[in-house]
C-alpha cells in the first residue's frame, strides 16, 4: 500500500465541478422548502384563528421581513424544481456523459436564476 499519497484536508482549497455545486444547492434548497413548510403552515393556522390574527397576518405580509421570507422560499422552490427536472432528464438517459452533465448543470442554474429573478419581481411589484 502506497502511504505517500497526498492528503488536502483544506476544504477552502478543494475545487469541485459544476455539477457538484448544483446537486450540493438542490439539497439545501429541499431543507429550505421544509423549513419554509413549517412557516407557513403556522401562517396559515394563525390567519384561521380569528378575525383579528388574520389581519395582522395581512399586515405582516406586507412587510420587508416576510417579503423576504416569502421571496426565498420562492427561490428554493424555483431552484429544486427546476434541478428535479434536471434529475428526471437525467434518468431518461440524456445528459449522462461528462460534458452532457456539465451543460446540464449551466442550464440549470440559468433557468432557477431567471425564475429566482421573476419571483422577486413578482414578490416586489
Amino acid at each position: 500500500m502506497n502511504k505517500k499519497r497526498p492528503v488536502n484536508l483544506d476544504i477552502g482549497t478543494i475545487q469541485l465541478p459544476i455539477t457538484s455545486y448544483v446537486s450540493i444547492l438542490h439539497r439545501v434548497s429541499g431543507v429550505v422548502l421544509f423549513a419554509a413548510i413549517a412557516v407557513f403552515l403556522w401562517v396559515l393556522d394563525a390567519s384561521l384563528t380569528s378575525e383579528e390574527s388574520f389581519n395582522a397576518v395581512k399586515e405582516c405580509i406586507g412587510g420587508t421581513l416576510c417579503q423576504i421570507i416569502i421571496w426565498a422560499s420562492l427561490a428554493a422552490l424555483a431552484y429544486h424544481m427546476v434541478a428535479g427536472v434536471r434529475h428526471l432528464i437525467m434518468d431518461l438517459g440524456i445528459g449522462e456523459t461528462l460534458e452532457g452533465g456539465q451543460l446540464g448543470a449551466k442550464i440549470a442554474l440559468i433557468v432557477a436564476a431567471v425564475l429566482i429573478v421573476l419571483a422577486g419581481v413578482w414578490v416586489w411589484a
